[in-house]
């Protein structure tokens, strides 16, 4: 029997996707692995529900898209033969140049260290050094230094019980995007706050970061928060307890790991890698503000 005058209109209101072949037919399947609407007509019979055309076309012959069978992590990485590589290359990186910090002496700390705008006449410079002085590295290579085998024992210990489990969860790519942005946030808020002839040095920014990112993901993975609030709540104790510690690092860093580690666990999944480096990008834009507002009031 032929359609009624008006009924592909009615039909269309239905709320159902449109075959994205064929636009003039609505369908409640889609392909199992980009996830498009797919009609009767489109669909290939897979191991696992159907997939499309072009999947089928592009992939191996066997209906696999390319990459389509890798595993991803709960943020969407790919998940890799060693989960804790990235883990590794940081300890070794801060280890190193902790190494280097005891055979080179203070001249070599006092040229990679976070501070804001001073004389150094201890490295023999006639005029200031700093951040404001166009020595924006110090933002970064300060994260790597460390001021005595407590600071870094401490700092590394934190980083594997930590950044295992997060490197994990999100993948090496996402997983290194948030202990660097959360380390440069630390940074940024230190320069800002902090007395501009203040020296400040190592990756307590960064691992606060990954203890944000952390309580969120346990949040979004429904597990007993306790644990992390009890030690997160210890950080904080000795963070303001403690003289000689720059909160402002820890206090940036954590913020930071909470925005970047929200974006990372509940970015949706059709624009998934969008939202998740555009909250990275976001924040460093915001660094990067900070510190031009900063280096404007010091000059």
């Amino acid at each position: 029997m032929d359609q009624a005058p008006g009924s592909r209109q009615d039909d269309a209101q239905s709320g159902l996707p449109v075959c994205y072949r064929h636009p003039d037919r609505e369908t409640g399947i889609r392909c199992t692995r980009c996830e498009r609407p797919i009609c009767p007509e489109c669909m290939v019979s897979a191991s696992v529900g159907f997939q499309c055309p072009n999947c089928v076309r592009d992939g191996s012959g066997t209906g696999h898209a390319p990459g389509a069978s890798q595993p991803r992590t709960l943020a969407g990485g790919t998940i890799a033969a060693d989960p804790l590589l990235v883990t590794k290359i940081l300890l070794g990186i801060n280890v190193a140049m902790f190494v280097l910090q005891q055979a080179l002496g203070d001249s070599f700390t006092d040229r990679l260290d976070l501070i804001g705008r001073a004389f150094m006449p201890a490295l023999g410079y006639g005029e200031l050094q700093g951040v404001a002085e166009g020595q924006w590295y110090r933002l970064l290579t300060s994260m790597f230094l460390h001021g005595s085998v407590i600071h870094i024992l401490s700092n590394m210990l934190s980083l594997w019980w930590i950044g295992g489990p997060l490197e994990a969860a999100l993948g090496r790519v996402r997983y290194l995007a948030l202990y660097l942005v959360s380390g440069l946030a630390g940074s940024a808020l230190t320069y800002l706050i902090a007395a501009p002839n203040q020296a400040s040095l190592g990756a307590s920014g960064a691992i606060f970061g990954l203890f944000g990112a952390l309580a969120v993901l346990v949040r979004r993975q429904r597990y007993d928060m306790r644990p992390v609030i009890a030690l997160l709540v210890i950080n904080l104790v000795i963070t303001f307890g403690w003289s000689g510690i720059s909160w402002q690092a820890h206090i940036g860093g954590l913020v930071a790991g909470v925005v970047i580690g929200f974006g990372m666990v509940h970015a949706p999944r059709e624009r998934r890698a969008l939202v998740q480096f555009g909250t990275c990008a976001v924040m460093l834009v915001v660094v990067l503000v900070v510190t031009l507002l900063r280096t404007a009031q010091l000059t």
